[in-house]
């Protein structure tokens, strides 16, 4: 409860927490703007493939010229994460090689990473994080994402002495989602083609086919040491009031297959009605009262809570991406603690097919035309040899695959044995071993 008050004795002496930041798209660019108002933080250095948007988005943002002249703007992320400019870097590129090779640098150099690189973090963020503990430096997702904030919710749960029943987020979610593609994203999501003009549509895809919430829940489970579905998410819809109810074990009537779980919600009924009070754009958590005195505390407090009054959830409605970064940049600078790191290895995303795919056929990414990203348990993907997302790009298939079955390693032509791949096999080895 303290984070301010150590900000504002570094700001007293002069020695504020330095950060280098990669990537200036919107989650960027929203830090950028709160980094001005942050007395004891400063940006010190920008990376970005384009240096001119990154000089654009500071001005967006509201820097003055001034401010940006002071600004070392790096040529790469890798050079940004080896400079001595620097305490504490976020990646918020959302390249996973480019993400894996950032952290490594920063690790090596001593340096504190933030992963707002999502995709990154699913490819191998268990193994960067171990990387980082044998060197003493911190690995931590990144506040103002859900995942991170979910985190928050079960470490709270838990040390109240709760037993955590399930976690996760709520999105926009129906069951021909999977299928959609960036040609018909637009009605999907809820936006026209020309309201989106400045929009990825890939990445829109992303958010829109079940990809993204995949990859966030892997975040969660395994930052938290939770389980996830043996057949993915379910996307169940569910509103704030019903959180309780619905998200708890199948044999007392929710729709969970165990305790201890992630799952992400629908804001929208499988017709398409809207849920009412849904948590679109928030997070959760469901968990157990433990003996009969806790449940009638339960209903002394109004806690939201099941019929039987034994399960009860907490939720907080929104995050406010990159706006709240400062927390863990603070976090792992002036405590040494992440909100949130990848310590286990429960949960991957994997390559399914959006159609029939033949051999000959290529895979073009997170949110492309081929292929979605499923949840699925790490024991599970390792031991089918299933295909990460996150490397599903580029890559040409061998053998033809249906729609909606997982993609492995030998429907594809051998990736490349680079520094990914090399990430890669650490973080599958920790399943093997």
């Amino acid at each position: 409860m303290n984070l301010f008050s150590m900000l504002q004795a570094r700001a007293a002496q002069g020695k504020p927490v330095r950060v280098g930041l990669i990537g200036t798209g919107k989650f960027g660019a929203m830090f950028l703007a709160q980094a001005l108002t942050t007395p004891g933080l400063e940006v010190t250095a920008v990376a970005d493939l384009s240096p001119q948007r990154a000089r654009n988005a500071c001005r967006t943002a509201g820097w003055s010229e001034a401010r940006i002249e002071a600004t070392w703007f790096a040529d790469s992320g890798v050079e940004l994460c080896a400079s001595d400019r620097i305490d504490v870097v976020a990646d918020a590129t959302g390249a996973p090689a480019a993400g894996i090779a950032n952290a490594l640098t920063a690790i090596e150099h001593g340096k504190h990473i933030v992963m707002v690189n999502l995709e990154a973090n699913a490819i191998a963020g268990p193994a960067l994080a171990a990387r980082a503990r044998a060197a003493g430096v911190v690995y931590s997702l990144a506040y103002g994402d859900q995942p991170a904030l979910t985190a928050e919710l079960v470490d709270w749960a838990r040390a109240s002495g709760f037993e955590v029943i399930a976690a996760g987020k709520g999105t926009k979610f129906l069951p021909h989602f999977p299928q959609v593609t960036p040609d018909t994203v637009w009605e999907a999501f809820g936006m026209t083609r020309e309201e989106g003009h400045d929009v990825n549509p890939y990445m829109l895809t992303s958010f829109t086919d079940g990809t993204k919430s995949a990859i966030e829940m892997a975040a969660v489970a395994n930052a938290c040491n939770l389980a996830v579905p043996e057949n993915g998410l379910s996307f169940h819809p569910c509103g704030v009031d019903d959180l309780a109810h619905v998200l708890r074990p199948r044999e007392v009537g929710g729709v969970l297959e165990s305790k201890g779980i992630v799952e992400t919600l629908s804001c929208l009924e499988r017709d398409g009605r809207p849920v009412f009070r849904d948590l679109r754009w928030g997070v959760y958590v469901t968990f157990e009262a433990p003996t009969d005195f806790v449940a009638e505390q339960f209903r002394y407090v109004h806690l939201n809570t099941d019929a039987t009054g034994r399960y009860a959830a907490m939720y907080k409605p929104y995050h406010i991406v990159g706006m709240e970064l400062g927390v863990s940049l603070l976090s792992v600078a002036l405590r040494g603690e992440p909100t949130g790191e990848a310590r286990w290895f429960r949960g991957d995303v994997v390559a399914a097919a959006k159609r029939d795919l033949r051999a000959g056929d290529d895979l073009d990414g997170e949110g492309g035309y081929a292929a979605y990203g499923r949840l699925m348990p790490a024991e599970t993907s390792v031991a089918r040899g299933a295909l990460p997302i996150g490397l599903a790009h580029g890559v040409k298939l061998v053998k033809s695959v249906r729609r909606d079955q997982v993609i492995t390693w030998s429907d594809v032509s051998p990736l490349p044995d680079d520094l990914t791949m090399a990430l890669r096999r650490e973080t599958e080895a920790m399943v093997r071993g």
